[in-house]
């Protein structure tokens, strides 16, 4: 039970002629049968007690506050018990006391019965309102809520890794290398006030129940003669912890740790507990006569959109993207952020960074730090995130199924984020995930399950299943993207459109440009002349884009309504759909919409378009739609390198970004 939740915590029964001792925990309240201990012939009673003890006397009609003089007497009636509590701590064992004395019909006085009492405080302290400091017996410290005005701790889950000793996250192992480590980890307090010893027949124990022992650790610090010692006391195997009783005004100082995050079978929730046992007698187990409860909710991983400011640019040295890598180095130099190359001894020829790894981070309010999400796709790139970017402060996460098969759609640049937005009223302030799928009614290809279910567990960014087994690689970043602008909407979602591209070549056409000649200087394998004439006479070229067009209309209308956008919020670029032999969808030319944000400056893949007055049309087009929102379009050269292969710029890039400035325990999922 926890502390204050009954109106007392247990009945002491009191004896005719003898005085009983009682440890009475401050905040708590215990009942003294006062009838049942009354001499034959009773009628009254009056009482005395020590300043520090407070006295109701409870009757069938009423609660009273008893003095302390004894001057009063009361009828004793069937039922009647004494209300004990204690408004301070004992200085000294059995140094407060409440005596009862019995009177006869006639008043006179019979036998005394008498309680001894030692007065203790005992309270479990976590930072129950989020400010950072872990505050005195918060009332709210036993349940969680959502909200600015919500209350209950924040726990981390400790997925970094502060030793290069160890080849796992430190929630792996029951150690600690280093005070490092700690700062990881949630404080929790014990804090105890009462005598330098407590009387015989007691106990302090922490405590975690069996179902959440898995998912939590908890650490002490001992300072033995030689220096501090990290000692895991709780969680896993251990569901129990006898705490010695320090004596005295003191505070015990624990580090609590998440060993798992949110997902299908775990909401994220997670109690502590400690309790003060009392020995009823000899060879009888001890009872809980106290319990204080606090609550943690698991800080959930969290994805950032393109609207937020980049940190550092990710990307793959392979043998044939050299130019492309030079024209990403000097994007990433514009925009003022880090480039890091993982090189050809790590990717072992794997260029697809997006696919790999989706970068995130984890937030309480005493930390963050940014934790990598590891798909289950596992190809040349395995081993990066556990080898090159594992390590302090650096969190990782995995999700692998071992039941289902693992497609393209496990890929992530099948997993995307939307800016903040606002649905019929609904706020989402960390935006919503993004997840492509297989069309509603049809067999087909979905992100497997365990990686789903965590996406969904996590709760403050509620996923959006959209339509994408339509394509050949079945990716959402090849027909939707988002990026920041500067006006009061503050982004704008791009979608990738033919029948944009149509409209556009038809203008050309009608303006006496249809034999304006595409993919002049195109490094890829087709070098027959096209022409926009070409392209708009090619009734299966069109049979195609009218079959991607549709699926991406269906995804239109499913991002309209779940991210509460108007048309005005959308962008169409230009795109051209191809269908393979398997009747899904590739990209004709290199496909703008997937490019890589970086705050202003925009990493588009080259078109190669029509070549009107001496300029590319599309990517004229292009500027002409995002250069008024305040963006700075760069086009890069993928085609040699990633385009021929199914991918384009975003396919070959990861980004990963600064936090969000809003709390994720402010929201209200």
């Amino acid at each position: 039970r926890q502390g204050c939740a009954m109106p007392w915590e247990r009945t002491l029964r009191l004896q005719a002629g003898s005085r009983i001792e009682a440890l009475c925990v401050l905040g708590t309240r215990i009942a003294a049968d006062v009838y049942g201990a009354a001499p034959p012939g009773a009628a009254s009673f009056s009482l005395r007690r020590s300043e520090a003890v407070e006295v109701e006397v409870v009757t069938a009609e009423r609660t009273e506050a008893a003095p302390g003089d004894g001057a009063q007497l009361w009828p004793l009636s069937k039922g009647t018990v004494l209300r004990l509590s204690m408004s301070r701590a004992s200085a000294e064992a059995n140094d407060n006391k409440v005596t009862v004395s019995y009177y006869g019909e006639g008043g006179e006085a019979m036998e005394r019965a008498g309680v001894l009492l030692t007065g203790i405080g005992i309270s479990l302290d976590v930072d129950a309102d989020r400010d950072g400091v872990v505050e005195s017996n918060n009332p709210h410290k036993a349940t969680w809520t959502w909200g600015p005005a919500g209350q209950g701790a924040v726990l981390l889950v400790n997925c970094d890794r502060e030793s290069p000793r160890v080849p796992a996250p430190d929630c792996s192992d029951e150690r600690v290398f280093d005070r490092e480590d700690l700062l990881d980890m949630s404080r929790m307090v014990l804090r105890t006030s009462g005598p330098q010893k407590l009387p015989r027949g007691y106990e302090i124990v922490l405590h975690v129940a069996a179902s959440d022992a898995d998912k939590v650790g908890v650490f002490h610090v001992q300072s033995p003669f030689f220096g501090q010692r990290y000692v895991h006391v709780l969680g896993r195997r251990k569901l129990f912890h006898a705490v010695p009783y320090p004596g005295g005004a003191a505070e015990l100082e624990f580090f609590v740790e998440g060993l798992r995050f949110p997902d299908e079978a775990f909401p994220g929730l997670v109690s502590l507990h400690v309790s003060l046992l009392e020995a009823l007698a000899e060879g009888i187990p001890l009872a809980p006569i106290f319990t204080d409860t606090v609550a943690f909710r698991v800080a959930p991983w969290i994805m950032t959109p393109n609207t937020l400011p980049p940190v550092s640019v990710f990307v793959c040295s392979v043998k044939d993207n050299y130019l492309f890598l030079k024209e990403i180095r000097s994007l990433v130099a514009r925009a003022g952020c880090e480039l890091r190359v993982c090189s050809g001894y790590m990717n072992r020829g794997d260029r697809w960074m997006q696919d790999e790894v989706e970068f995130g981070y984890i937030q309480a309010p005493h930390k963050s730090f940014p934790v990598v999400l590891d798909s289950p796709r596992d190809g040349g790139l395995q081993d990066f995130p556990i080898k090159e970017l594992l390590g302090p402060d650096f969190g990782y996460v995995s999700r692998e199924s071992l039941f289902e098969a693992v497609t393209s759609l496990d890929s992530f640049g099948n997993l995307e984020v939307s800016p903040p937005v606002t649905v019929d009223g609904r706020e989402y302030p960390l935006g919503r995930i993004l997840i492509g799928s297989s069309f509603p009614t049809a067999a087909g290809r979905r992100m497997t399950k365990v990686v789903r279910d965590f996406l969904y567990a996590q709760r403050v960014q509620a996923p959006v299943e959209l339509y994408s087994d339509w394509l050949s690689v079945g990716h959402v970043d090849e027909f939707v993207t988002f990026v920041p602008s500067a006006d009061a909407k503050g982004f704008r979602m791009l979608l990738a459109s033919p029948a944009a591209c149509y409209r556009l070549f038809r203008e050309k056409q009608q303006e006496g440009q249809g034999e304006a000649t595409m993919f002049k200087g195109y490094s890829g394998t087709d070098t027959k002349r096209v022409t926009i004439n070409k392209v708009l006479s090619s009734g299966a070229l069109l049979r195609h884009n009218q079959y991607a067009q549709r699926c991406i209309d269906w995804n239109r209308d499913i991002l309209k309504k779940e991210l509460g956008l108007a048309e005005s919020d959308i962008v169409d670029l230009p795109a051209l759909f191809r269908m393979d032999a398997e009747g899904k969808a590739t990209a004709y030319f290199p496909n703008m919409v997937n490019m890589i944000v970086l705050s202003r400056h925009l990493g588009i893949p080259k078109p190669f378009g029509p070549i009107v007055e001496g300029e590319c049309c599309l990517e004229r087009h292009v500027r002409s739609l995002l250069e008024p929102l305040g963006l700075a379009c760069s086009f890069i050269d993928d085609v040699s390198s990633y385009h021929r292969l199914l991918g384009e710029v975003h396919c070959g890039t990861n980004v990963r970004r600064q936090p969000f400035a809003f709390a994720w325990w402010h929201a209200a999922p």
